[in-house]
C-alpha cells in the first residue's frame, strides 16, 4: 500500500467513525458534511471523494450497523438451534442482552437504528427488510410455537414486540447511570435476561390454548 493510499484509508475510517457518532446523536437531517469533516480532521471534499455525498456516507454507516445487528440475530438463531421454544426464547434474549450491555451506555448502534425509525430516510425500507423483518420473523416463530398460534396472529405479533421492547428498555443509558443505587443494582445482564424470560413466559401463558379466554 502506498503512503497516499494509507492516508486515504485512514481518512475514510475517521469519516465513518465521526459520522457514526454524529448521526447517532443527532440524526441524518441535523448533521452537516462540514461538521463531520471538521471533527474528522478532513477536507470537506473528502466526503464526496470517498462516499459521493452525505447520503452515501450515511448509507455506509447504516449498512455497517445493519450487518452487526444481522450477525446478532444469526447468533441468537444458532444458539437456539434444536432447542424447545422456551429455550430458544431464552437464548434470543440472552444474546441480545449481552450485546447491548457490552456496547455500554452510549450504544451507537441502537441509537442509529432508532434514529432511522423515528426520522426515516430513503434507507428505511432497506433496514426493515434486512434487519427488522428477519429478527421479528424469528422471534414471532418462537412465540407462535409457545402459544400454538400462527406467526401472523395479532397476539403473537404484539407479544413479540413486547418481548423485544423489554430488551430495549433495559439497555444501559446515561439516565440509568444517574439513578439511585437501588435502581442501578437491577441492571445486571444475567438477572435481566432471567427476568425478561420469566416475565414473558408468564405473560404468554395467557394465550396458551388451555388458558381462560385464549
Amino acid at each position: 500500500m502506498t503512503r497516499a493510499r494509507g492516508r486515504d484509508t485512514r481518512t475514510r475510517q475517521r469519516l465513518l467513525d465521526v459520522a457514526t457518532r454524529l448521526f447517532a446523536d443527532r440524526g441524518f437531517k441535523h448533521v452537516t458534511v462540514r461538521v463531520i469533516c471538521r471533527d474528522a480532521r478532513a477536507n470537506v471534499a473528502s466526503v464526496n471523494y470517498h462516499f459521493r455525498d452525505k447520503m452515501g456516507l450515511y448509507r455506509e454507516v447504516l449498512e455497517q450497523t445493519a450487518q452487526i445487528v444481522t450477525k446478532m440475530t444469526a447468533e441468537a438463531v444458532r444458539a437456539g438451534e434444536g432447542l424447545p421454544p422456551a429455550d430458544r426464547l431464552r437464548e434470543y434474549v440472552r444474546v441480545n442482552v449481552e450485546h447491548i450491555f457490552r456496547a455500554g451506555p452510549r450504544n451507537q448502534l441502537q441509537q442509529l437504528m432508532h434514529r432511522e425509525l423515528q426520522e426515516p430516510t430513503a434507507m428505511l425500507a432497506s433496514i426493515i427488510d434486512q434487519v427488522w423483518k428477519p429478527r421479528f420473523a424469528y422471534l414471532g416463530s418462537i412465540v407462535g410455537d409457545l402459544v400454538s398460534l400462527p406467526p401472523d396472529d395479532p397476539r403473537v405479533i404484539r407479544s413479540a414486540i413486547s418481548i423485544h421492547a423489554q430488551v430495549v428498555m433495559f439497555k444501559p443509558s446515561p439516565a440509568h447511570e444517574r439513578m439511585d443505587r437501588a435502581v442501578k443494582r437491577v441492571f445486571v445482564p444475567d438477572q435481566i435476561a432471567d427476568h425478561i424470560i420469566a416475565f414473558s413466559l408468564a405473560g404468554l401463558a395467557a394465550y396458551t390454548p388451555e388458558a381462560p379466554g385464549a
